[in-house]
Order: C-alpha cells, then sequence, then structure tokens
C-alpha cells in the first residue's frame, strides 16, 4: 500500500470516528465557541445570561426532540413552529375570552395539538402526500388561524392564572422550572429511543420502510403515532412560552421549526431518515442558541441574526449530505 492510499485510508478512518461521536465533537466545538464568546463578551459566562440562554433554549429544544423522532421515522414536519404559536393563542384566547380555567383551557390546546398530528400523519402515512407538502400546508393553516384568533395582536393574561405562570416562571431550588421540565424530557425521550421497543420502530422504519412493513411493522400507524407526538410537544413548547411571558402573541414560534430541524441534523440525524439521537438534537440545539445569544451579545443586527440561521441550515444539511456520500 502506497504512503497515499494509505493516509486517504486514515483520513476516512478519522471522518467515520469523528461523525461516529458526533456528540463529543459536538461538547468540544461548544466549549471552544462559548471559550471565544466569553473573551469577545464578559457578561456570556454571567449566570443571569446562561440562565436566559437556558430558557430561550428550552421551547426549540422541545422542539427538536419532536422533530428528532419525525426525521428518524424519515419524514418532517415544517409546521411545529406555528402548531407553538396556535397552542399559545388557544390556551390564552380561551382564558382571556371566554373565562375557560387557563388548566383546561391549555388541556384543550394540547388536545387541537394531537388533532393537527392526527391531520398530518393521515395525510402523509395513509394519503401518501410527501411530508414537505402536508405539514408546509398546516404550517400555513395554524399561523393564519392564530392569526385570526387574536385578530393580529397579542392576547395580555391578566388576572388569577391558579398556579399556571409557574410553569414558566417558577423556580424549584433556585432553578426555573421549565428549564427542569425540559431536561426531564430530555432524559425521557433519549431513554425511551435508545431502549424502549415502540420506539425503536421508528428506526426500523426509517432506515428501510419497505423492509420494516415485510416485518409486520404497521408502518401508517408508526408515521402517524410520530405526527401526533411532535405536534403534541409542540403544543406543551407553546403552554410553556405562553406561562413564561404571559402573552399569547400570534407569531411565537415564527421560525422555530428551521431552527428545530437544524439542531437536530447538526446533532447526528439524518434527513434520509434511520438516524439521530436526542441528546445530539439537544447539543445541536445548545449550538445554535449560543451562536444567536452570542450575536445579540455583541450587538449584531437582527438582519444578520437572520441571514446566519440561514448559513446554519445550510451547513447542517452540507454536513447531513457529506456524512451520507462518505458512508456509500
Amino acid at each position: 500500500m502506497s504512503v497515499q492510499s494509505s493516509n486517504q485510508a486514515a483520513s476516512k478512518s478519522f471522518f467515520k470516528k469523528l461523525m461516529g461521536f458526533r456528540e463529543i465533537t459536538l461538547i468540544f466545538i461548544i466549549i471552544v465557541i462559548s471559550a471565544i464568546i466569553s473573551i469577545l463578551s464578559p457578561n456570556f459566562l454571567t449566570a443571569e445570561n446562561l440562565i436566559t440562554t437556558a430558557l430561550g433554549l428550552a421551547a426549540d429544544g422541545i422542539l427538536a426532540i419532536g422533530m428528532t423522532i419525525v426525521l428518524v421515522s424519515g419524514g418532517v414536519d415544517l409546521s411545529v413552529g406555528s402548531v407553538l404559536g396556535l397552542s399559545a393563542v388557544i390556551a390564552g384566547g380561551l382564558y382571556l375570552s371566554f373565562g375557560v380555567n387557563i388548566w383546561i383551557g391549555s388541556l384543550i390546546a394540547l388536545i387541537v395539538c394531537a388533532l393537527i398530528g392526527l391531520f398530518n400523519g393521515y395525510f402523509i402515512a395513509r394519503v401518501g402526500i410527501p411530508p414537505l407538502i402536508v405539514t408546509l400546508a398546516m404550517m400555513g393553516i395554524a399561523r393564519g388561524a392564530a392569526y385570526v384568533l387574536t385578530q393580529g395582536s397579542p392576547l395580555a393574561l391578566y388576572g388569577n392564572l391558579k398556579g399556571f405562570d409557574f410553569l414558566g416562571q417558577g423556580k424549584i431550588l433556585g432553578i426555573p422550572f421549565f428549564i427542569v421540565f425540559f431536561i426531564f424530557l430530555i432524559i425521557l425521550f433519549d431513554f425511551l429511543m435508545r431502549k424502549s421497543a415502540p420506539f425503536r420502530l421508528v428506526y426500523y422504519v426509517g432506515s428501510n420502510e419497505n423492509a420494516a412493513k415485510l416485518s409486520g411493522i404497521n408502518v401508517p400507524n408508526v408515521k402517524i403515532s410520530v405526527y401526533v407526538l411532535m405536534s403534541v410537544l409542540a403544543g406543551i413548547a407553546g403552554i410553556f412560552t405562553l406561562s413564561r411571558f404571559s402573552v399569547a402573541a400570534p407569531t411565537a414560534g415564527n421560525g422555530s421549526e428551521l431552527n428545530a430541524i437544524s439542531a437536530c441534523v447538526i446533532g447526528g440525524a439524518s434527513l434520509a431518515g434511520g438516524e439521530g439521537t436526542v441528546l445530539g438534537a439537544i447539543l445541536g440545539t445548545i449550538l445554535v442558541g449560543i451562536i444567536n445569544n452570542a450575536l445579540v451579545l455583541l450587538n449584531v443586527s437582527v438582519y444578520w441574526q437572520n441571514l446566519v440561521s440561514g448559513l446554519i441550515l445550510i451547513a447542517a444539511v452540507t454536513i447531513d449530505y457529506l456524512t451520507h456520500q462518505k458512508k456509500s
């Protein structure tokens, strides 16, 4: 074997190992970027900023958990940001306009979210319409419904919320409850995706749908369940967002779907399906979040922030493409 071919083999081996330890690589990148940002902005590592950043990451992180499962199944859901906003609007609107108990209103909102997921899943799995088309349509429907219900104006909560504000503003041992709940979801779904038989079916479906059918797996039901779960998680993120800000804004969650997809792909999820972990998605969420936070601390224009978000998405998709090219 020549020196050149030996070097090429070593390079390929290193690449495979690097991509095989995506989580470790991401942790290293996060540490390096955090160190650089802390030098440029001393306020970055303050307790106040870290908590604020974590709270900002929580909603996107919940979406990323669900999006990981969707991507692993071989699908995609562009409606999650709009569903998040609609969930907050329904819960807040029922409370303000009809005097419905805020907790009951939140439950109704989550039921509506589940029905949205059922709609998405049915037309994708049973009718056979591509996920991109179905969820893009639902993105417009949900966002439009949020604007119609609020007449385009944010709804501010007031009065006796019966402890509802604790979800987004309360603390346990000095730690915001929203963050505690978010960590609980990470642990729960990371365990389920790794160890639970029903969730392992999602990997089988995403890896090879035809083989999954031949092995007796009810592929349509698996896909429908995935989209229902995704929409419910988006609804939960919306309820916590409503509690945190005490405002039901029709614009809530705008663009969150792209952040979730970027985070998942950066974390190792494949747009082709069959690959992805919850831990990787959360690390991707943290990476995207600290970059956005750095732009704010450095007083970078919001227009540049949008541009950077787009570049991150392109980079994530490119990484996914190169990974599969190397594997093939």
